[in-house]
């Protein structure tokens, strides 16, 4: 894990009169294997890419998985001709697993496809209206798509 301490604000009111002392850190952290890729991104071709599978997540679903959007007035949730897209997945499907680990929320997706390379391949297990089946998919790249 790489740490990154983006701020700091001070615990107390910042005057001389005594209080709390000390800070609140605001930060984030990220697997050191992300780091070297987003290094070696960046010395290779001056910009970072981050791999993506092409769909919009319904982020106020509350079920198990995470659940692709219903398509509406901000366009297609699945992007067209993106891995989900080739693969056949579809607005209203819910993806249960990432190769064949529980998948519990649209975050725990988006962690776990982040942790990987674009044109990684994973399998994604889904249901959709009862039915459940696994797909293969490559990971897309962020710069090649708007999703």
């Amino acid at each position: 894990m790489i740490g990154i301490n983006s701020m700091i604000r001070a615990a107390n009111d910042g005057g001389l009169g005594g209080g709390q002392g000390g800070s609140i850190g605001l930060g984030f952290a990220i697997p050191i294997n992300q780091g070297k890729w987003v290094a070696e991104e960046l010395i290779d071709t001056v910009k970072a890419t981050h791999p993506v599978i092409g769909v919009t997540l319904d982020m106020k679903f509350r079920g198990e998985g995470a659940r692709v959007a219903e398509s509406g007035s901000d366009g297609p949730a699945v992007t067209e001709g993106g891995p989900c897209d080739k693969a056949g997945i579809r607005s209203g499907g819910v993806i249960t697993k990432v190769d064949g680990v529980p998948v519990q929320s649209g975050q725990g997706l988006i962690v776990k496809i982040r942790s990987h390379r674009p044109g990684d391949r994973l399998k994604l297990t889904l249901e959709r209206d009862g039915d459940e089946r696994t797909v293969e998919l490559p990971l897309g790249s962020a710069s090649d798509m708007d999703r």
